[in-house]
């Protein structure tokens, strides 16, 4: 594969993809199906393949926030879609929905539906610190985590504004934590971790 030279282009010369346009792309064939990708303001972002460390701290926080949330009204969903406007549909590791899954099969929850969103980032800490912490602020997303796996710990982010979260905690393995919109629900982080091999 030949690399592509780096431009330094103007951001307001870029076209921007709303979530309709990203949707006829797909549907049309013009992304490729192998390729997972997500929108985020307007910009089609290919996602980097996961390791097993990833894919077994997601199945963790998974089967801990489902065994939480029992017989209550809520759903875990993982790797899909959620909409948080008309330019960002990006997919999430973890999502806590309110209702139904099958309350969405027509449209992907939206910032209105959502309790809680985790990134699970094994090479993607800046990405999910830096750019994805602001877009879900701007959108409103009260809690969010980063599950940082190369240094056992947990990224905090809450109380969203227009520009950024003005909360942000990093706990250690050793701690415990609670979503926002659950606070009886008490998870020991080191349980969330995958195992040191």
């Amino acid at each position: 594969m030949v690399a592509l030279p780096s431009l330094p282009l103007d951001a307001q010369t870029l076209k921007r993809w709303n979530v309709d346009e990203y949707h006829r792309m797909a549907e049309s064939g013009l992304l490729a199906e192998s390729e997972r990708t997500e929108l985020l303001t307007g910009q089609i972002i290919l996602m980097i393949a996961k390791g097993t460390p990833h894919v077994t701290a997601l199945r963790l926080v998974a089967t801990a926030l489902d065994n939480s949330l029992a017989n209550q009204p809520y759903f875990v969903s993982t790797q899909d879609p959620i909409q948080l406007d008309d330019y960002s549909e990006p997919e999430p590791d973890l999502v806590i929905v309110k209702g139904d899954f099958l309350d969405y099969a027509a449209h992907h929850p939206t910032p209105q539906d959502i309790c809680l969103v985790v990134e699970v980032a094994d090479s993607t800490l800046k990405q999910d610190c830096e750019v994805k912490d602001k877009l879900y602020a701007q959108a409103g997303i009260t809690d969010y985590w980063v599950l940082d796996l190369p240094h056992r710990q947990l990224h905090i982010f809450r109380t969203p504004t227009p520009t950024g979260y003005t909360s942000h905690l990093i706990l250690k393995q050793d701690q415990q934590l609670s979503p926002l919109a659950f606070p009886d629900m008490v998870l020991a982080l080191e349980n969330l971790l995958p195992p040191v091999v």
